[in-house]
C-alpha cells in the first residue's frame, strides 16, 4: 500500500492472536528442510507409522500417509508436501476462528502454495548466510509474548498444546522471523542508518501537508506473477475479503497471507499520509468509512486489501494520553454473580480494604506483585479517546493518584490508578517515528529485490497443480513489485 511498505527490523510486540497466526508462516519449514535428504528418498508406499500431528500422537493409515507425503513442489532440492499445505490450512482455521468449506480452501490453495515456496527460499537463504538465532533470544521472545498478554510463565506452551499445536512450531517461527530480519540487515549494510538530514527533509515535507488528511491503515498485499493473467490472484483476493467480512481477524489473515513486510505487524501501517500511498489506494480510502474493508485494489505488482481504522488531519488531533497501573486479584473459579463462592467474597473484601491503602502508582505495582502478577501492572501508554466505552468511562473522571472503584470480571477483581494524564496534539510525529518510517521504506525495497533474486536463481519443480491431478514443468516464479 505504501509506495514502499513499512517494516520494523525488530521483533514487533505481537498480540497473542497475531503471533499465533504467524506460527503458520513457516509451519514445518525448519523440520522439513532439516530432513530433506531423508525425504528425497520417500518410497512410493510405506507401512503405517506412529507420528505426531499438531502435537498429538496417532496412527496414520497407509492411504493417508501416502496422500500427505505427496510432493507438491521441490525448491532447490527441498520438498514441499501435501502435509505442509494441510497443516497451514488447519492452522489458519484454528487461529482465525473460522471453519472454511472445501470450496473456499480449494480457491485459497494455489496462493498458499506460492507463499510456502517463498518461505522455503527465505529459510534456505538464512542457512546459506549462516544466520543463527541463539536459544536465549527465542526464550526471551516467548517470555515477552506471555508478559505482554498477562500470561504466567509456560502459559503459552499450555495454550498451544490445548489447541493441538506443537510448541516447536512457535519456536521455529520465532527463530525464522528473527533470522530473516538479520538477513535484511545484512543486505542493508550502511543504508540501515537514517541521517539527521533525511529526517529534517521529511519534517519539512510534512509541514507542507498540514491540514491534509492522513489515514490509519492495515493492508494485505497479494502479488501477481503474470500481469497479463491475474485471474488466480484476483480470485484469491476476493476469497480473503469474504472471510474478513465474515469475521476473520484482519491481523491474523495479514500475518498468514500478505506478501508485504507489514505482515510482521499484522498488516498495520500506522498513520499514513496521502503522498505515501499508491494513487489507487489513496483515492479509495478517502471515500471509505472507518472500519470498512476495501474491495480488491489493483496496484503495480498485485492487489491490495485495505482496512481503514481512522482518519485525522495532519498536524491537528488533540488527544488525552494516560499511563496507569493496575492490581488484579484473581478468583479461583469463574464467577457466578448470583452465587459467589466463599473465596470470591473473600477477594472482594480484600479489594475493598486494599483500595483505601493505595495512594501511589508504586504501591499499586507492589500490591499487584504480591497478588501474583496474574495481569501486568503496567499495560503501557493509552489514549483515552481510543479505549472501549466502558473503560473510557471509568478512567475519564480519575485524576493522577486516584484509584478506581473495584472492577469485577468473571476471573477476578481489578483496581486501576491513573499515574499521568496529559492533553496534547498527538498528530505530531516524532523524529524517531520519521526515522522508523524512512528505514521501513528502505527495508521494503531491499526485501523486494532480494525476493526477486531468490526466485530468479531458484530451481523450482512443481509436481502437481492445485487440484493434485496433473504435473507441471519446472518453473521459476517471479514477483513484480511497484
Amino acid at each position: 500500500m505504501y509506495k514502499t511498505h513499512r517494516f520494523s527490523l525488530l521483533l514487533s510486540p505481537y498480540k497473542l492472536s497475531i503471533f499465533l497466526a504467524m506460527v503458520g508462516t513457516f509451519l514445518s519449514s525448519a523440520t522439513s528442510f532439516a530432513t530433506t535428504e531423508h525425504k528425497n528418498h520417500i518410497p512410493s508406499s510405506s507401512p503405517s507409522v506412529n507420528s505426531k500431528a499438531m502435537g498429538k500422537d496417532y496412527s496414520i493409515p497407509d492411504a493417508q500417509d501416502n496422500a500427505e507425503s505427496k510432493i507438491i513442489a521441490i525448491i532447490n532440492g527441498n520438498l514441499l508436501t501435501q502435509r505442509d499445505v494441510n497443516n497451514r490450512e488447519q492452522l489458519f482455521q484454528l487461529t482465525a476462528g473460522v471453519r472454511l468449506t472445501p470450496d473456499v480452501l480449494q480457491r485459497m490453495r494455489p496462493q498458499l502454495i506460492k507463499q510456502l515456496i517463498t518461505e522455503r527460499l527465505h529459510t534456505q537463504e538464512m542457512l546459506r548466510r549462516n544466520v543463527n538465532v541463539p536459544p536465549e533470544q527465542i526464550a526471551e521472545a516467548i517470555a515477552d509474548i506471555e508478559k505482554r498478554n498477562g500470561m504466567p510463565p509456560n502459559a503459552l506452551r499450555n495454550q498451544l498444546s490445548s489447541d493441538g499445536v506443537s510448541m516447536s512450531t512457535l519456536i521455529d517461527q520465532i527463530r525464522l522471523q528473527l533470522g530473516w530480519s538479520r538477513v535484511l540487515q545484512q543486505e542493508l549494510g550502511s543504508q540501515s542508518r537514517i541521517t539527521a538530514q533525511e529526517v529534517e527533509q521529511r519534517q519539512k515535507a510534512l509541514k507542507q501537508e498540514v491540514g491534509q488528511p492522513e489515514y490509519l491503515l492495515n493492508e494485505i498485499f497479494i502479488p501477481v506473477e503474470n500481469a497479463r493473467h491475474p485471474e488466480q490472484e484476483l480470485q484469491f483476493t476476493k476469497t480473503i475479503i469474504q472471510q474478513l467480512r465474515n469475521g476473520a481477524p484482519f491481523p491474523i489473515v495479514a500475518a498468514q497471507f500478505s506478501q508485504a513486510q507489514s505482515a510482521l505487524q499484522g498488516g498495520a501501517l500506522g498513520w499514513v499520509q496521502k503522498d505515501n500511498l499508491d494513487p489507487e489506494v489513496a483515492t479509495l480510502v478517502s471515500k471509505m468509512p472507518i472500519g470498512a474493508i476495501s474491495n480488491p485494489i489493483q496496484v503495480a505488482g498485485g492487489y491490495i486489501i485495505a482496512m481503514l481504522s481512522g482518519k485525522r488531519t495532519i498536524g491537528n488531533e488533540m488527544g488525552t494520553l494516560m499511563t496507569i497501573r493496575q492490581v488484579f486479584l484473581p478468583f479461583s473459579s469463574k464467577l457466578n454473580p448470583k452465587n459467589p463462592t466463599p473465596q470470591q467474597i473473600s477477594v472482594l473484601n480484600q479489594v475493598n480494604q486494599l483500595k483505601n491503602s493505595l495512594h501511589t502508582c508504586q504501591q499499586v505495582e507492589e500490591a499487584n506483585q504480591k497478588a501474583g502478577n496474574t495481569r501486568p501492572s503496567d499495560p503501557g501508554p493509552m489514549q483515552l479517546e481510543r479505549m472501549n466505552p466502558e473503560m473510557g468511562n471509568v478512567l475519564q473522571g480519575l485524576q493522577p493518584g486516584q484509584v478506581s472503584k473495584p472492577l469485577v470480571s468473571i476471573d477476578g477483581i481489578a483496581l486501576i490508578m491513573v499515574c499521568t494524564k496529559e492533553k496534547k496534539n498527538i498528530a505530531d510525529i516524532s523524529t524517531s517515528e520519521i526515522a522508523n518510517q524512512l528505514l521501513s521504506q528502505r527495508v521494503e525495497q531491499v526485501s523486494q529485490q532480494l525476493d526477486r533474486d531468490l526466485h530468479r536463481q531458484a530451481i523450482i519443480e512443481m509436481h502437481t497443480n492445485t487440484n493434485d491431478s496433473t504435473t507441471k514443468p519446472a518453473t521459476q516464479p517471479k514477483r513484480k513489485h511497484h
